[in-house]
């Protein structure tokens, strides 16, 4: 375990020069704020505590706030993760997981533009869990679980038989359902960031097992120069740009095992070299006590994340909005997709929230915006993942447990 700390650490010491914490706002969930004030490791007994899906009757649907209206884009869609939306309005819906999953992405266009698809195709095959994907001029880009692969697109395909070009190599696998490997461009198509979590849940497997994991990764579009461009984020899994000021953020899946309240899951902005705390420490430097005393540099370099979305919810879907459909409110905001809880007494997250933000920062407390998965306290209806806006601007929702995908639209 030595050797891998010291390996570990020489490699995230790389790409830890931090700057200064934000200042503290009044914001309820702001980082910094709730780093203040909680609790110790292991307050409460870790509690596993898993949620029994139950499907979704034909007549029901989530809710959203009063001034939306919510339907099924499309039902009986097996295991739909992640959400990509083509320039064209075709949505593109990556089913993987487990051994249930088909492991297949399926496109679906809507030609009419009723809010729901008349067309369904299997787009995309033969990858191991595919899950991120972006669009860069005339090719896509698919992460899959060991992989980046390059394939050749032109606007209105509805299949892809041509052969991929495997651009980057990844870690397979992970810790629980650290499998996902989402993928953005940067705005002008320069740069891919790649999004890998861990292969364990603070490290306990050594420091080879964890080469290119708990991280963003940038490279080209060939796949060259790949790097570290962030370091110490155990599970970032969605990425989106904030419209105003450009910057790249994530919301993190983090650790287990700690009690109910630890660690909070984040939404964050992501700096260039910057270190989250992975395994060493948690939201700045709070050490984590199974790390104790290994690397005191890097837990006081910890950066403190932008925004807490409450501890074990997994907060996995993110899409900042971008249109201007929705209510002013709404308007450049974040919401992020939380798949629910299995270590904590009593369930949290299985719901979609939204954090307001203004002028490029978060500007107000998180809000529930679609909610209604959580039947009881041990009964759901389905989980929510993969958040995206479509060009109409209505707000689309993978469930993938619930084999759903769900619709909100501004009411009319």
């Amino acid at each position: 375990m030595a050797s891998f700390l010291q390996q570990l650490g020489r490699v995230s010491l790389v790409a830890a020069f931090i700057a200064a914490a934000a200042p503290e706002t009044a914001i309820a969930q702001s980082g910094v704020e709730v780093a203040k004030h909680l609790p110790a490791p292991f307050a409460t007994p870790s509690v596993r505590k898993d949620s029994k899906v139950i499907g979704w009757p034909a007549d029901k649907t989530p809710q959203a706030p009063s001034g939306f209206r919510v339907t099924a884009f499309t039902r009986n869609l097996e295991n739909p993760r992640w959400l990509y939306v083509l320039p064209n309005g075709d949505v593109l819906a990556a089913q993987s997981g487990g051994n249930k999953a088909p492991n297949v992405i399926t496109l679906l266009r809507d030609a009419d533009h009723d809010g729901t698809p008349e067309v369904r195709e299997t787009f995309l095959g033969g990858l191991k869990q595919p899950f991120g994907m972006s669009l860069v001029g005339d090719t896509l880009f698919v992460g899959s679980t060991g992989a980046v692969t390059a394939f050749p697109y032109k606007t209105g395909d509805t299949k892809i038989t041509a052969p991929g070009k495997k651009i980057v190599d990844l870690p397979a696998g992970g810790y629980n359902n650290h499998w996902t490997r989402n993928v953005l461009a940067k705005p002008d198509g320069s740069k891919l960031y790649i999004s890998v979590g861990s292969g364990s849940n603070v490290g306990e497997h050594g420091a080879e097992h964890e080469r290119h994991r708990a991280n963003i990764l940038e490279a080209n579009l060939d796949g060259s120069s790949l790097r570290v461009f962030a370091s110490g984020l155990r599970n970032p899994v969605g990425m989106d740009w904030e419209p105003v000021t450009g910057a790249l953020w994530t919301a993190v899946n983090e650790r287990d095992e700690l009690g109910d309240e630890l660690v909070p899951d984040y939404l964050t902005s992501v700096r260039e070299g910057g270190f989250y705390g992975w395994p060493y420490a948690y939201f700045g430097p709070h050490e984590d006590p199974r790390r104790k005393g290994e690397r005191p540099d890097l837990v006081q370099k910890t950066i403190v994340p932008d925004v807490s979305l409450g501890a074990h919810t997994a907060s996995l879907g993110l899409a900042f909005y971008k249109a201007d459909a929705f209510p002013e409110h709404y308007r450049g905001g974040a919401f992020v997709g939380q798949h629910g809880s299995w270590n904590r007494s009593k369930l949290a997250g299985y719901k979609v929230v939204f954090v307001p933000f203004k002028d490029g920062k978060p500007a107000g407390p998180m809000e529930d915006f679609l909610t209604g998965f959580l039947v009881n306290d041990t009964d759901v209806h389905g989980r929510p993942v993969g958040v995206v806006v479509a060009p109409d601007g209505s707000l689309l929702v993978a469930d993938d447990s619930g084999n759903a995908i769900w619709r909100v639209s501004a009411a009319k």
